[in-house]
């Protein structure tokens, strides 16, 4: 029997569907699943008569490989990858590949990397979105790690990958080690923020504007002709269409507390680590685990007050408003999201591609949109752009929205509506347009009771002073530091 192209461990439904796609493409999979009963069932169900080979041994599955042979996990991410990785190290030869494509958190593939390179193995760590759709018909994959690698992996992962108008495929190579599994993250932490985004918008509509389910699909229908064409508004439109069996619209009926594999809270740590501002999707973050607290929340609703919510405006008119605070506050989310980007890849030595990662995003991920041709273009422009807000086609975007934005971020604080994700990008907003924030006053303060120092705006950066505040202090002062 023929050699398999490539090997893959794990046949949960995003691993089924890897495997399928892989097929489709002329390539040959072999298979192995630790549950083996998987195997079989796979073999003899969906792969049925398909360029697929069944293994029931990590032995097999390794004897079965052309050379170098790649090797790819779709398993849980943690301790199931690095369980993996030791029981397949001394089957294999030198040069041969393992990938892993769950959704690693990065620091454990910048290990992964070091340690699977040290036993004279290459080491791939990628990001896949898409979810199960994305997986058969065309994800958009970010691969990182070994780059010795990428020359063996990239037939099969620009083969199998989503693609845009002009045929590129949404997968190129990322960096090295933890590079591919870092961007990945990003692009969940900022799908947490669109979300977000829209669940505010939606909110409003429904509980200012009075608005049902499928007046809002018909809206969302709308928004996804212009500027906001995208998949999440896409199915955020058919969620809010869609009926039971009762003909009652089924949004209505669910549960509101949102669930998470924690992707969205990495990213929020990343960005504390970084020092780099990520206000709109920690918010999103946060929304989650308050929107966990129910029963605490339903008493609570019980016991304190609020206003009293009433509109007596021109709906059209403010749904419009809703449209651009939306859009401005989406802006604001990719800006931090990219800042975030920057910061890593100088703490890490990642030579990252801004506009080929949008090209990335641009097909076959969640929040795949329009919107990430603009940020391509923005950084083919600009390679150096500290910020997409400095770009002149978002920054007039957003100066166009502002004003709705703040109305809308006004009118939902005066109606005791929550709106943490649009508040907290207007405020980051304004922020970064404010040549003078009060943080004077702050490092003051932290000289007055830790002798912290402060730099003077008449004196040249880099030159510290303290103040005896108290005339008791003394000129001792302490040590200097940037967060």
């Amino acid at each position: 029997m023929s050699k398999a192209d490539i090997g893959l461990i794990g046949l949960a439904v995003m691993g089924e569907n890897l495997v399928i796609n892989m097929e489709s493409k002329g390539f040959t999979v072999a298979v192995f699943n630790r549950s083996i009963e998987k195997v079989t069932r796979f073999i003899e169900g969906r792969a049925k008569g398909k360029n697929i080979l069944g293994t029931y041994s990590i032995e097999e599955l390794v004897d079965s490989l052309k050379t170098p042979r790649k090797i790819m996990l779709m398993v849980k991410a943690g301790q199931p990858v690095d369980g993996f990785i030791d029981m397949l190290i001394p089957l294999l030869d030198k040069g041969d590949i393992i990938i892993d494509g769950g959704n690693s958190h990065f620091p454990d593939t910048i290990r992964r990397t070091k340690y699977v390179e040290s036993k004279g193995l290459l080491f791939v760590g990628t990001g896949v979105s898409g979810g199960e759709e994305g997986a058969l018909k065309g994800p958009s994959i970010m691969p990182g790690g070994s780059h010795e690698a990428w020359q063996y992996v990239k037939p099969i992962f620009q083969s199998i990958a989503a693609k845009v108008e002009d045929g590129s495929p949404c997968c190129d190579w990322v960096g090295s080690d933890g590079a591919g599994h870092f961007v990945k993250m990003v692009h969940n932490g900022i799908e947490y923020g669109d979300m977000q985004i829209i669940c505010e918008a939606y909110h409003i509509m429904r509980d200012y504007l009075g608005m049902t389910a499928l007046e809002m699909h018909e809206i969302f229908k709308e928004w996804n002709k212009g500027d906001l064409d995208s998949y999440l508004i896409e199915i955020t439109g058919d969620i809010l269409a869609y009926k039971d069996t009762e003909d009652e619209s089924i949004v209505d009926k669910i549960l509101d507390t949102a669930g998470q594999k924690g992707t969205g809270k990495w990213t929020s740590e990343a960005s504390l680590d970084e020092g780099a501002p990520l206000t709109l999707i920690s918010e999103a973050v946060y929304s989650r685990y308050l929107s966990a607290m129910k029963e605490e929340r339903v008493e609570a609703s019980r016991v304190l007050k609020g206003p009293e919510t009433k509109f007596d405006g021109d709906k059209r008119e403010f749904i419009e408003a809703i449209r651009d605070a939306l859009y401005a506050s989406k802006i604001v989310s990719y800006a931090q999201g990219y800042t975030l980007l920057q910061a890593a890849a100088k703490t890490y030595g990642w030579d990252l591609n801004y506009g080929g990662i949008a090209l990335m995003w641009r097909e076959g991920c969640i929040i795949r949109s329009a919107f990430l041709d603009k940020i391509k273009e923005a950084f083919d422009k600009n390679p150096d752009l500290p910020n997409l807000l400095l770009d002149p086609f978002f920054g007039e975007k957003v100066d166009m929205a502002q004003s709705n934005w703040r109305k809308v971020v006004a009118q939902a604080f005066i109606n005791g509506i929550p709106v943490p994700a649009f508040a907290s990008a207007l405020s980051y907003y304004d922020g970064y347009r404010c040549a003078r924030l009060p943080a004077n006053l702050l490092q003051a303060q932290r000289d007055y009771f830790g002798a912290h120092t402060y730099e003077r705006v008449d004196r040249p950066r880099g030159e510290f002073y303290h103040t005896n505040w108290t005339g008791t202090g003394g000129s001792t002062s302490a040590s200097t530091y940037t967060v």
